[in-house]
Parts: C-alpha cells; structure tokens; sequence
C-alpha cells in the first residue's frame, strides 16, 4: 500500500498544496515563499529520506507566522493521513544530531496523542527575515495535527540557524526511524490494538 498523500489548506490568510511520500526519496520540490523556511523543508526531506512537495504563498506581508503555522498543519495532517492505521511501522524513533558547535536531540513517538515539549533558545532574534520563535509555532501546528508525541531538546549550542538546521534534521531523522515498516511486528506496536 503506497503511503503517499495530497493535502490542500486554503484561507484567506494561506494557500497550501502539499504533497507526502514516505517511501520515495527523490523528486523532492519546495517553494513556501519562506526562503529559510524553504531550506529547512529540503534538509527536512533529504534526511528524512522522503519526497515532499510544497507549494504555498501567504499573507507574509503581515508576518510569517500563519503560513509557517498552516505548513505545520498541513504537514502533520499529511503524514497522520499517509500512514493510515499505523500497522507494522517502528512507532518511536531518536536522533541526536550535531551541526558545528550546536548539538540537538528528538525522541517521538507515532502514539495518536499529540504532545510537544520545545526546549530550544536562540541567541538572535532573526536570521535573515526569519524569526526562530515561529519554529515551535511550526512544531506545535504538526503534533496537534499528526498526533505525534514530539520532544525537542537542544543541548548546547550559540549560533541560531545552526540550532535551527539541527532541529529539522533530528526531526526527519527521528521520523524515519518511527516510520520504517518492521516485519517483526504484527498490526500496530501497541498492547491496546491501536495507535
């Protein structure tokens, strides 16, 4: 069964179209208008070893923030969506990943109930026009639409776009792990029967 999907979002404040396919690793292709948005999706797919297809453009005149919260929306929906009924998959994954002086970790769990703990400081307030506080708005937006358990912990670091590069490549790496079908595992990964 292909664990693919194609989800929609459009407001009057976003138009989102983005598409999920867990177990294909080329033909990625971003385009959210973000530029440092942009480059973490890319990061976030190479390491996740999947294809993602974005294509969205909001009010940023504004601000980012409802575009980057839509696309935590919309990528929690699509990989809750693309995984169906959770059957023969890892359910739990970790990585731990350094970039430069900055080292990160995240543990999740693929549980259907949604929890984020974000324990990561900046030291600047921007990166380029990017603001870093709108990275947990982006991870809160996906747990509480994919009902992922999802615990990100910087444990050191001083230069913000490294903490933030580390962040979405422990993340997809993480993922991965709690994606990957195992043939040990008979229907779901859980005493009750269901995720």
């Amino acid at each position: 069964m292909a664990r693919k999907i194609k989800i929609i979002r459009k407001t009057k404040e976003t138009d989102i179209h983005l598409e999920i396919d867990l177990d294909k690793t080329t033909g990625s292709r971003i385009a959210t208008t973000i530029p440092f948005l942009d480059h973490m999706f890319e990061l976030f797919a190479k390491h996740g070893f999947l294809k993602l297809v974005v294509k969205s453009k909001g009010d940023t005149q504004i601000d980012d923030h409802h575009l980057v919260e839509d696309l935590g929306i919309c990528l929690g929906q699509a990989i809750a969506k693309a995984l169906g009924e959770k059957i023969g998959i890892n359910r739990y994954g970790s990585a731990c990943v350094p970039m430069d002086e900055c080292l990160c970790r995240v543990d999740l769990d693929i549980s259907g109930r949604p929890y984020l703990i974000y324990n990561v400081k900046y030291v600047r307030r921007k990166i380029g026009g990017f603001d870093p506080a709108l990275v947990k708005e982006f991870f809160k937006a996906f747990t509480d639409h994919s009902g992922i358990t999802l615990h990100i912990n910087l444990l050191y670091g001083s230069n913000s776009h490294h903490i933030i590069e580390a962040v979405f490549k422990a993340f997809a790496r993480a993922l991965r792990k709690a994606i990957n079908l195992n043939k040990k595992i008979d229907g779901v990964l859980s005493t009750k029967g269901s995720l």
